[in-house]
C-alpha cells in the first residue's frame, strides 16, 4: 500500500467517525425532545432555534466539568474502559458498505461480531475498576445479558450468510433489489431488533444501568467525560445497530435518501421503546433469550441452510 492510499483511508475513517459523533449528538436530541412529547412536555427548546444547539452546550458543560476519580478505584482500567468502548463503537462502522474506498472488506460480518464480543469487557473492566458494588453487579449483569442475546444474533446473522453467500453488507444490498429480506422473515427481524435493545444496554433491557436498584449501574462512579464518553458509545452503537437492521432486513441502499430516512426511523424505534414499556424483570430476560429467541433462531437456520442446499442441488 502506497504512503497516498495510507492518507487517503484515514482521512475517510476521520471523516466518517465525525459524522457518527455529529449523528450521535443529535441523536440525544431527539430522543429528549420525542421523550418530553411522549410525557406531554416541551423537551429542550431554549438553546438556539427549537433546542437544535442544545447537544454541543450539553458537551461543552460535560467535557468541562471537574472529573473525579474514586480513591480506591484500579486508575489505569477504570480511565482507559470508557474510552475504548468508544473506540470499538467507532471502529465497528468500517464494515458499513461503501464503493468510495473505505474498509468493504470481505468480512464485514464476522468483524462486527469481534467488535460486539469485545465492547462486552469495556462494560466488565469499567464495572469492576470502579471497586463499588452497584457498578459490579450492573457490569456483571451487562455481561450475563449480552453474552445471551449475542448467541441469537449469530444464528441470525448465519441465517442470512446461507442466504446471501458471503460475510459482506454489500451482498444483502445486491440481495434485495427485489424483495426486502423483512418479508420472508419477518419473526427473525423482530427477534433481531429486540436482541439489538438488549445488546445495546436500552430499555426494556437497560439491566447495565438500573437505576431504581442500581442507582445507574456500572457507570455510577464516572463523571464528566467518563460519563460522557460512556454514553457517547452507547448512542454510537444505536445508530450502527439501527444501520445494520436497515442493510439486513430493509433494503439498505446507502447511496440512497430512503436509506438515511429508514435509519432515523429506526433509531426512533429505539426511542418509542423506551418512552413506552417498563424494565423486564431478569429472570424474564434470560427466559427470553434462552427458550424463546434461542429455538426460533435455530429453527430458521436450519430451515435457510435446507433451502440453501436445495438451490444449490438443483442448479447443479
Amino acid at each position: 500500500m502506497q504512503i497516498n492510499d495510507f492518507i487517503f483511508i484515514l482521512l475517510e475513517g476521520l471523516i466518517m467517525f465525525i459524522c457518527v459523533l455529529v449523528g450521535v449528538a443529535f441523536l440525544t436530541l431527539l430522543e429528549r425532545k420525542v421523550l418530553g412529547y411522549i410525557q406531554i412536555r416541551k423537551g429542550p427548546n431554549k438553546v438556539g432555534y427549537c433546542g437544535i444547539i442544545q447537544p454541543f452546550s450539553d458537551a461543552i458543560k460535560l467535557f468541562s466539568k471537574e472529573q473525579t476519580f474514586p480513591m480506591t478505584s484500579n486508575y489505569m482500567p477504570y480511565y482507559a474502559s470508557p474510552i475504548f468502548s468508544l473506540f470499538i463503537s467507532l471502529f465497528v462502522w468500517s464494515i458499513m458498505p461503501l464503493y468510495f474506498g473505505l474498509f468493504n472488506f470481505n468480512l464485514g460480518l464476522l468483524f462486527f461480531l469481534c467488535c460486539t464480543s469485545m465492547g462486552v469487557y469495556t462494560v466488565m473492566i469499567a464495572g469492576w475498576s470502579s471497586n463499588s458494588l452497584y457498578a459490579l453487579l450492573g457490569g456483571l449483569r451487562a455481561v450475563a445479558q449480552t453474552i445471551s442475546y449475542e448467541v441469537s444474533l449469530s444464528l441470525i446473522l448465519m441465517s442470512f450468510i446461507f442466504l446471501g453467500g458471503g460475510y459482506s453488507l454489500s451482498l444483502f444490498m445486491d440481495h434485495q433489489v427485489f424483495c426486502w429480506f423483512m418479508f420472508i422473515s419477518f419473526p427473525l427481524m423482530i427477534i433481531w431488533f429486540a436482541s439489538c435493545l438488549a445488546e445495546t444496554n436500552r430499555t426494556p433491557f437497560d439491566f447495565a444501568e438500573g437505576e431504581s436498584e442500581l442507582v445507574s449501574g456500572f457507570n455510577i462512579e464516572y463523571s464528566s467525560g467518563g460519563f460522557a464518553v460512556i454514553f457517547m458509545a452507547e448512542y454510537a452503537s444505536i445508530l450502527f445497530m439501527s444501520m445494520l437492521f436497515v442493510v439486513i432486513f430493509l433494503g439498505g441502499d446507502v447511496y440512497s435518501f430512503m436509506f438515511i430516512l429508514k435509519l432515523v426511523l429506526v433509531s426512533f424505534m429505539f426511542i418509542w421503546v423506551r418512552g413506552t414499556l417498563p424494565r423486564y424483570r431478569y429472570d424474564k430476560l434470560m427466559y427470553l433469550a434462552w427458550k424463546s429467541f434461542l429455538p426460533i433462531s435455530l429453527n430458521y437456520l436450519i430451515f435457510f441452510a435446507g433451502v440453501k442446499i436445495l438451490i444449490l442441488s438443483y442448479l447443479i
